[in-house]
């Protein structure tokens, strides 16, 4: 492409979408990849109340695809709907519904970045477990429904590695969905050597949820409650009903609150959580959007901690479940040196030099020191061991930033 028209770039994350233009420090649009869907019998109905039209009884429920209404973006989702479900196009990383996708595509092209898809040449970066059919459903919809003049899919681990100026690493993405680790030689990945984990920054993101309500602490979404000033400086919250509120869009907005406390406070401990070593750390305040003032102690550290031991999030009330798969789990450093030594041995020792992070959950504070101080420990002792991580956050978050 020429330096007048400049290539799109969109990564559909398991927990966002971002999109923007190759060359830039950042991407424009960054946004949930969830979106609402409220079935159109219910828009419809809604809309009768509010209207005071007659009621259309051809409405075929039925047909979920092309009977409903999606709500894509932020804005959209941060206002609450009556019978709205919050949903992904993703399952463990592969689209299972491309209507949605269409969505998030449309809102990325048309009201976020403002442009024609016909003029933009467009890379796509796609996780590298996707199969041969979901590149050419993906093929056949930037063709024939958007127009692009050229379309190229690249791997997720790919991006990462050139971002940071090499053809050949470990590229450790730690997302909103899954943890990845993806040896990349000379710009291609070595698929017998990927390995990946559930645990993400929404797993985490539960944990914490789950560990403050043990304590009694309840997170109250920003919909559920108004804040009245009573005297200057003085808030008084009175609580407020929506007995049509989904069980998905109450947990949606509970997320976004867990989530933030989680960035704000959390970082990933020096050593290996042990529960009397942190019993008697300092507390760290945190405002809740509802005014209240909760004190956040050892979980500041235990939660993080599940990335390098997953068995730890059995010890956290109302995660029980979790016992059924954790075996099979390994932890950061066991992921990584198991993905190196399936690989060749000629490339092994750059590997080992070569450890790139990235993902929203990678950006986590003291990650990076902790990974390599543990691989320094399990890894040969021939192998010179580099983790790197971009200092600016935002590159860290968004790998194809400098592509």
């Amino acid at each position: 492409c020429t330096d007048e028209v400049s290539a799109i770039v969109i990564d559909l994350g398991s927990h966002t979408c971002k999109a923007g233009y190759a060359g830039e420090d950042a991407p424009k649009a960054v946004f949930p990849s969830v979106v609402g869907c409220i079935d159109q019998m219910d828009a419809d109905d809604d809309k009768e109340n509010n209207d005071s039209e007659t009621n259309n009884n051809n409405v075929d429920s039925s047909k979920p695809k092309g009977k409903r209404r999606l709500y894509v973006g932020s804005q959209a989702l941060g206002f609450r709907r009556d019978h709205m479900e919050v949903v992904s196009p993703l399952k463990d990383g592969v689209v299972v519904d491309w209507d949605i996708v269409d969505s998030i595509w449309d809102h990325a092209l048309k009201d976020c970045l403002l442009v024609d898809p016909k003029e933009h040449p467009m890379l796509l970066a796609e996780p590298s477990s996707n199969t041969q059919q979901q590149r050419e459903r993906t093929a056949e919809l930037m063709f024939e429904k958007y127009k692009v003049p050229a379309l190229f899919l690249a791997k997720n681990a790919v991006l990462t590695s050139f971002a940071s100026g090499r053809a050949t690493s470990v590229v450790v993405d730690s997302g909103g969905g899954s943890t990845t680790v993806a040896p990349v030689h000379d710009g291609y990945v070595l698929q017998k050597a990927v390995s990946s984990s559930p645990i993400g920054g929404e797993f985490l993101t539960d944990c914490l949820m789950k560990s403050l309500e043990s304590k009694g602490i309840v997170i109250k979404p920003r919909y559920s409650f108004k804040r009245k000033e009573i005297q200057p400086g003085v808030f008084q919250t009175v609580d407020v009903d929506f007995p049509h509120t989904t069980e998905s869009y109450k947990l949606y907005s509970q997320r976004v609150i867990a989530s933030d406390i989680k960035e704000c406070v959390c970082r990933a401990p020096d050593t290996p959580y042990d529960e009397s070593a942190y019993s008697n750390i300092p507390m760290t305040p945190y405002e809740l959007p509802d005014g209240q003032t909760i004190e956040i102690g050892a979980d500041r550290f235990k939660i993080p901690d599940i990335l390098f031991n997953p068995p730890l999030a059995q010890t956290i009330p109302g995660m029980d479940n979790f016992a059924e798969i954790s075996p099979s789990i390994r932890g950061l450093p066991q992921m990584v040196i198991e993905s190196i030594n399936r690989c060749d041995v000629d490339i092994r020792k750059e590997l080992f030099g070569s450890i790139l992070l990235a993902g929203g959950t990678a950006s986590m504070q003291q990650l990076k020191e902790r990974l390599e101080k543990d691989l320094l420990e399990e890894s040969p002792q021939a192998a010179r061991v580099k983790v790197l991580a971009s200092g600016n956050a935002t590159e860290r978050r968004f790998r194809f930033a400098v592509v």
